[in-house]
Protein backbone atom coordinates (compact mmCIF):
# COMPACT_ATOMS: atom_id res chain seq x y z
CA UNK A 1 0.00 0.00 0.00
CA UNK A 2 2.53 2.44 1.37
CA UNK A 3 4.70 1.79 -2.14
CA UNK A 4 1.77 2.09 -4.50
CA UNK A 5 0.98 5.36 -2.62
CA UNK A 6 4.61 6.43 -3.34
CA UNK A 7 4.46 5.49 -6.85
CA UNK A 8 1.35 7.61 -7.28
CA UNK A 9 2.82 10.39 -5.75
CA UNK A 10 6.38 10.47 -7.95
CA UNK A 11 3.89 9.95 -10.88
CA UNK A 12 1.74 13.20 -9.65
CA UNK A 13 4.87 15.35 -9.37
CA UNK A 14 6.54 14.09 -12.82
CA UNK A 15 3.08 14.62 -14.34
CA UNK A 16 3.26 17.95 -12.40
CA UNK A 17 6.69 19.20 -13.64
CA UNK A 18 5.74 17.76 -17.27
CA UNK A 19 2.48 19.94 -17.57
CA UNK A 20 4.34 22.80 -16.43
CA UNK A 21 7.13 22.74 -18.46
CA UNK A 22 4.90 22.23 -21.22
CA UNK A 23 2.64 25.56 -19.68
CA UNK A 24 5.95 27.32 -19.93
CA UNK A 25 6.93 26.07 -23.53
CA UNK A 26 3.61 27.56 -24.94
CA UNK A 27 3.79 30.46 -23.09
CA UNK A 28 7.21 31.21 -24.60
CA UNK A 29 6.45 29.77 -28.52
CA UNK A 30 3.19 30.41 -29.21
CA UNK A 31 0.92 33.14 -27.02
CA UNK A 32 4.00 35.28 -26.48
CA UNK A 33 5.13 35.58 -30.08
CA UNK A 34 1.42 36.10 -30.89
CA UNK A 35 0.96 38.40 -28.21
CA UNK A 36 4.16 40.58 -29.36
CA UNK A 37 2.87 40.69 -33.16
CA UNK A 38 -0.61 41.73 -32.16
CA UNK A 39 0.63 44.48 -29.85
CA UNK A 40 3.62 45.95 -32.62
CA UNK A 41 0.94 45.45 -35.29
CA UNK A 42 -1.33 47.83 -33.52
CA UNK A 43 1.73 50.20 -33.31
CA UNK A 44 2.11 50.29 -37.42
CA UNK A 45 4.63 47.60 -37.22
CA UNK A 46 4.59 44.97 -39.27
CA UNK A 47 7.08 41.86 -40.60
CA UNK A 48 7.64 38.73 -41.58
CA UNK A 49 4.77 36.80 -39.81
CA UNK A 50 6.15 34.51 -36.86
CA UNK A 51 6.89 30.26 -37.56
CA UNK A 52 6.36 27.76 -34.27
CA UNK A 53 10.04 27.47 -32.67
CA UNK A 54 12.27 28.73 -35.89
CA UNK A 55 10.78 32.23 -36.46
CA UNK A 56 12.15 33.10 -39.26
CA UNK A 57 15.60 31.55 -39.60
CA UNK A 58 14.15 29.08 -41.94
CA UNK A 59 13.81 31.98 -44.65
CA UNK A 60 17.04 34.06 -43.34
CA UNK A 61 19.14 31.03 -44.10
CA UNK A 62 17.41 30.43 -47.38
CA UNK A 63 18.13 34.21 -48.65
CA UNK A 64 21.62 33.56 -47.15
CA UNK A 65 21.92 30.26 -49.44
CA UNK A 66 20.44 32.12 -52.73
CA UNK A 67 22.98 35.31 -52.21
CA UNK A 68 26.15 33.23 -51.40
CA UNK A 69 26.41 33.27 -54.80
CA UNK A 70 26.30 36.74 -56.17
CA UNK A 71 29.51 38.46 -56.84
CA UNK A 72 29.80 41.74 -56.14
CA UNK A 73 30.27 44.34 -58.79
CA UNK A 74 33.92 46.05 -57.81
CA UNK A 75 32.14 49.05 -59.02
CA UNK A 76 28.91 49.24 -56.90
CA UNK A 77 28.80 49.84 -53.02
CA UNK A 78 25.43 47.48 -52.93
CA UNK A 79 26.57 45.00 -50.54
CA UNK A 80 23.60 44.44 -48.31
CA UNK A 81 22.65 41.44 -51.13
CA UNK A 82 24.87 39.46 -49.91
CA UNK A 83 25.69 39.96 -46.01
CA UNK A 84 21.92 40.72 -45.33
CA UNK A 85 19.64 39.62 -48.38
CA UNK A 86 16.79 39.12 -45.97
CA UNK A 87 16.66 43.03 -44.89
CA UNK A 88 16.93 43.64 -48.66
CA UNK A 89 13.70 41.78 -49.22
CA UNK A 90 11.74 42.93 -45.84
CA UNK A 91 12.19 46.65 -46.64
CA UNK A 92 10.43 46.98 -49.26
CA UNK A 93 7.36 44.98 -48.55
CA UNK A 94 7.21 46.01 -44.61
CA UNK A 95 9.00 49.05 -44.50
CA UNK A 96 12.53 50.60 -42.70
CA UNK A 97 10.72 49.30 -39.44
CA UNK A 98 9.52 45.81 -38.98
CA UNK A 99 9.37 42.70 -36.40
CA UNK A 100 11.36 39.73 -37.10
CA UNK A 101 11.88 36.55 -35.27
CA UNK A 102 15.42 34.51 -34.45
CA UNK A 103 13.47 31.80 -33.15
CA UNK A 104 10.72 32.61 -30.12
CA UNK A 105 13.00 35.70 -29.76
CA UNK A 106 11.67 39.16 -31.55
CA UNK A 107 14.33 41.75 -33.29
CA UNK A 108 13.22 45.07 -34.13
CA UNK A 109 15.06 46.27 -37.53
CA UNK A 110 15.41 50.08 -37.70
CA UNK A 111 16.36 51.39 -40.87
CA UNK A 112 15.59 54.88 -40.31
CA UNK A 113 18.61 57.08 -39.69
CA UNK A 114 16.81 59.56 -37.00
CA UNK A 115 15.62 56.23 -35.27
CA UNK A 116 19.09 54.83 -35.03
CA UNK A 117 20.71 58.05 -33.94
CA UNK A 118 17.93 58.20 -31.34
CA UNK A 119 18.87 54.40 -29.87
CA UNK A 120 22.64 54.60 -30.00
CA UNK A 121 22.47 58.36 -28.05
CA UNK A 122 20.09 57.63 -25.22
CA UNK A 123 21.63 57.79 -22.10
CA UNK A 124 19.14 56.29 -20.16
CA UNK A 125 19.47 52.77 -20.21
CA UNK A 126 15.77 52.15 -21.88
CA UNK A 127 17.78 50.43 -24.52
CA UNK A 128 19.58 47.65 -22.88
CA UNK A 129 22.27 45.08 -24.62
CA UNK A 130 20.90 42.01 -25.31
CA UNK A 131 22.74 39.37 -27.07
CA UNK A 132 21.58 36.13 -26.33
CA UNK A 133 23.59 33.56 -28.30
CA UNK A 134 25.61 32.12 -25.46
CA UNK A 135 27.95 31.25 -27.92
CA UNK A 136 29.00 34.96 -28.62
CA UNK A 137 28.29 36.01 -25.03
CA UNK A 138 31.80 33.79 -24.78
CA UNK A 139 33.56 34.31 -27.48
CA UNK A 140 33.33 38.48 -26.85
CA UNK A 141 33.47 38.44 -23.18
CA UNK A 142 31.69 40.62 -20.83
CA UNK A 143 33.47 44.07 -21.94
CA UNK A 144 32.55 47.38 -23.56
CA UNK A 145 30.44 45.59 -26.48
CA UNK A 146 28.04 43.81 -24.38
CA UNK A 147 27.71 45.37 -20.78
CA UNK A 148 25.50 48.86 -20.00
CA UNK A 149 25.63 50.84 -17.08
CA UNK A 150 27.60 51.64 -14.55
CA UNK A 151 29.62 48.25 -15.58
CA UNK A 152 29.85 49.57 -19.05
CA UNK A 153 31.41 53.04 -17.57
CA UNK A 154 34.17 51.41 -15.90
CA UNK A 155 35.54 49.17 -18.62
CA UNK A 156 35.46 52.54 -19.89
CA UNK A 157 37.67 53.98 -17.49
CA UNK A 158 40.22 51.31 -17.99
CA UNK A 159 40.43 50.88 -21.72
CA UNK A 160 40.18 54.76 -22.51
CA UNK A 161 44.10 55.46 -21.86
CA UNK A 162 45.44 53.32 -24.27
CA UNK A 163 43.25 54.52 -26.94
CA UNK A 164 43.75 58.37 -26.24
CA UNK A 165 45.31 60.41 -29.31
CA UNK A 166 48.87 60.62 -28.03
CA UNK A 167 48.62 56.98 -27.32
CA UNK A 168 47.23 56.23 -31.23
CA UNK A 169 50.07 58.55 -32.24
CA UNK A 170 52.14 56.75 -31.05
CA UNK A 171 51.02 53.62 -32.66
CA UNK A 172 51.54 54.87 -35.90
CA UNK A 173 54.94 53.75 -36.27
CA UNK A 174 54.14 50.35 -35.59
CA UNK A 175 51.15 50.05 -38.18
CA UNK A 176 53.38 51.43 -40.85
CA UNK A 177 56.12 48.78 -40.11
CA UNK A 178 53.74 46.17 -40.18
CA UNK A 179 52.39 47.44 -43.83
CA UNK A 180 55.52 47.42 -44.91
CA UNK A 181 56.76 44.24 -43.75
CA UNK A 182 53.17 42.47 -45.43
CA UNK A 183 53.98 44.57 -48.70
CA UNK A 184 57.62 43.22 -48.56
CA UNK A 185 56.10 39.49 -48.24
CA UNK A 186 53.55 40.41 -51.65
CA UNK A 187 56.88 41.48 -53.36
CA UNK A 188 58.74 38.17 -52.84
CA UNK A 189 55.57 36.36 -53.90
CA UNK A 190 55.23 38.66 -56.75
CA UNK A 191 59.24 37.78 -58.03
CA UNK A 192 58.98 34.44 -57.31
CA UNK A 193 56.17 33.66 -58.94
CA UNK A 194 57.13 35.38 -62.25
CA UNK A 195 55.23 38.94 -61.71
CA UNK A 196 51.41 37.12 -61.38
CA UNK A 197 50.13 35.88 -57.82
CA UNK A 198 46.48 35.97 -56.45
CA UNK A 199 46.41 36.88 -52.78
CA UNK A 200 43.42 36.57 -50.61
CA UNK A 201 43.17 40.05 -49.36
CA UNK A 202 40.64 39.10 -46.60
CA UNK A 203 43.08 36.46 -44.46
CA UNK A 204 46.01 39.36 -45.41
CA UNK A 205 44.49 41.90 -44.00
CA UNK A 206 43.59 39.89 -40.96
CA UNK A 207 46.72 39.02 -40.22
CA UNK A 208 48.27 42.44 -40.19
CA UNK A 209 45.14 43.70 -37.85
CA UNK A 210 46.86 40.51 -35.63
CA UNK A 211 50.05 41.33 -35.95
CA UNK A 212 49.55 45.11 -35.27
CA UNK A 213 48.09 44.48 -32.24
CA UNK A 214 50.66 41.96 -31.73
CA UNK A 215 53.11 44.60 -31.38
CA UNK A 216 51.23 47.68 -29.79
CA UNK A 217 49.21 45.78 -27.17
CA UNK A 218 51.95 42.84 -26.53
CA UNK A 219 55.23 43.47 -27.65
CA UNK A 220 55.36 40.38 -29.87
CA UNK A 221 54.46 39.67 -33.33
CA UNK A 222 51.50 37.57 -35.20
CA UNK A 223 54.01 34.63 -35.82
CA UNK A 224 54.92 34.51 -32.29
CA UNK A 225 51.17 34.28 -30.90
CA UNK A 226 49.74 32.38 -34.71
CA UNK A 227 48.61 29.62 -32.96
CA UNK A 228 46.44 31.84 -30.12
CA UNK A 229 44.85 33.79 -33.32
CA UNK A 230 44.43 30.39 -34.92
CA UNK A 231 42.69 29.43 -32.29
CA UNK A 232 40.87 32.66 -31.41
CA UNK A 233 39.91 32.20 -35.54
CA UNK A 234 38.55 28.48 -34.86
CA UNK A 235 35.93 29.94 -32.32
CA UNK A 236 34.85 32.70 -33.69
CA UNK A 237 33.88 30.28 -36.87
CA UNK A 238 31.76 27.51 -34.43
CA UNK A 239 30.22 31.03 -33.03
CA UNK A 240 29.58 32.11 -36.34
CA UNK A 241 27.80 28.74 -37.12
CA UNK A 242 25.47 28.67 -34.61
CA UNK A 243 23.90 32.22 -35.10
CA UNK A 244 20.92 31.19 -37.80
CA UNK A 245 20.22 27.89 -35.22
CA UNK A 246 17.61 27.93 -32.34
CA UNK A 247 18.71 27.77 -28.67
CA UNK A 248 17.49 25.46 -27.09
CA UNK A 249 18.56 24.82 -23.31
CA UNK A 250 20.61 22.04 -22.19
CA UNK A 251 20.48 20.83 -25.52
CA UNK A 252 24.30 21.47 -26.18
CA UNK A 253 25.15 18.90 -23.31
CA UNK A 254 23.86 15.43 -25.34
CA UNK A 255 26.50 15.99 -28.23
CA UNK A 256 28.82 14.76 -25.36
Amino acid sequence: MAMGLLAWMVAAAAAAVLASWAFSAVVHLVWRPRAISRRLRAQGVGGPGYRFFSGNLGEIKRFRGDGAGVVLNVSSHDFLPIVQPHFRKWIPLYGRTFLYWFGAQPNICLADVSMVWQVLSDRTGIYPKNLTNPHFVRLLGKGLVLTDGDEWKRHRKVVHPAFNMDKLKMMTMTMSDCSRSMMSEWESELAAKGGLVEIELSRRFEELTADVISHTAFGSSYKEGKQVFLAQRELQFLAFSTFLTVQIPGFRYTHY
